[in-house]
């Protein structure tokens, strides 16, 4: 079975006109209700211009927003994988562990720490060259969000869905994420194997050292870098209505999330990585990747698909035939024709 993707995936905002389509055809079609009873009741008036039909408008813009929307998705070009190609490369495979407890929603790195970190993944993403890349996810536990892969289009698109919702339990668990990556790697690349773990550091436990010490016996080297502000800053609460409070305590009291860079060291020095601390100016991954370029690469095979196979014109020639019955069906009733009531009772 071929694998699925939108060739021009950012044409699919228009469909977000579709409800904004929508809505204006409701306030148009109340607004001439409200016109023709002015002129009197609508069953009288009805019955004065028979040929008149309050149905066949609706099926009318019912066919041609579906046709619309069948064009913006052809537009941005469905397509089938068709071959899958086993391909050789020279690289090393790189997990990312991004913490997503909630302590990542404090603003003293802008937008917010989890936000600046995924923006600094996507950038990395750009820059890998021919490695393998994963992507865990961690809080009060970790869970993978993509095995390792060469599909860096696709580890951009998991990237971009991820926030703090997405995982069950919260905390900080950093040696789950250790021991989820240290089990993600292909099983046949014995070194050249490289973890990085994005988080504010404050840890909920404290096997993470233990953890990252038997990581490096597998021939893992782990990197670390703290993200946030050793002074601290709230972690925000935005409602539905877009007031803003800020996390408390059991006593009432606003938590500080501070950086626990000290940890976050220690466990850089064990996996025999590096540590940097990210900053609203430089977020510390490209020194990273130069250290990561220097890891000796191995031949590494990934299974790719070379070609993929349009469906738009499917979706054209269905959008052709339904702006073609938009076209043929007339707003007015058809006296002739009303006996067959194609459209209910022909109101």
């Amino acid at each position: 079975m071929g694998v699925f993707r939108f060739e021009n995936p950012q044409y699919l905002y228009f469909l977000l006109l579709i409800p904004l389509f929508l809505f204006l055809y409701i306030i148009a079609y109340k607004r001439k209700k409200r016109m023709l009873k002015q002129y009197g009741d609508l069953e009288i008036i009805g019955q004065l211009m028979p040929e008149v039909s309050y149905r066949r408008p609706i099926f009318k813009f019912i066919i041609a927003q579906t046709a619309l929307i069948l064009l913006v998705l052809a537009i941005a070009r469905p397509q089938f994988g068709s071959k899958l190609r086993e391909e050789k490369r020279k690289g090393i495979e790189v997990v990312i562990a991004l913490d997503v407890s909630n302590s990542m929603l404090a603003e003293d790195i802008k937008p917010n720490r989890l936000e600046r970190a995924k923006l600094a993944i996507n950038r990395l993403i750009d820059r890998m060259g021919e490695d393998k890349i994963g992507l865990i996810v961690f809080a009060g536990n970790a869970y993978t969000q993509i095995p390792v892969t060469s599909d860096y289009s696709s580890a951009k698109m998991f990237l971009s869905t991820i926030n703090t919702n997405i995982v069950p339990m919260q905390g900080t668990s950093i040696s789950s994420a250790i021991k989820l990556a240290a089990n993600s790697f292909s099983p046949n690349v014995k070194s050249n194997k490289a973890l990085v773990i994005i988080t504010d550091g404050e840890n909920h436990e404290d096997a993470a050292i233990d953890v990252a010490k038997e990581a490096v016996e597998k021939g893992i080297k782990i990197f670390t870098i703290g993200i946030g502000n050793p002074k601290g800053a709230p972690i925000p609460i935005i409602d539905a209505n877009g007031q803003r409070t800020y996390r408390m305590d059991g006593d009432g009291k606003i938590i500080i999330s501070k950086l626990n860079d000290e940890l976050l060291n220690k466990i850089a020095v064990v996996g025999e990585g590096d540590f940097q601390i990210a900053n609203n100016t430089n977020f510390g991954l490209s020194k990273i990747l130069k250290k990561l370029q220097n890891i000796e690469k191995e031949e590494l095979s990934t299974k790719i698909y070379s070609e993929y196979e349009d469906q738009f014109h499917y979706l054209v020639g269905l959008a052709i035939l339904l702006l073609l019955i938009d076209i043929l069906v007339l707003e007015k009733k058809n006296l002739r024709l009303s006996n067959f009531r194609f459209f209910g009772n022909g109101k």
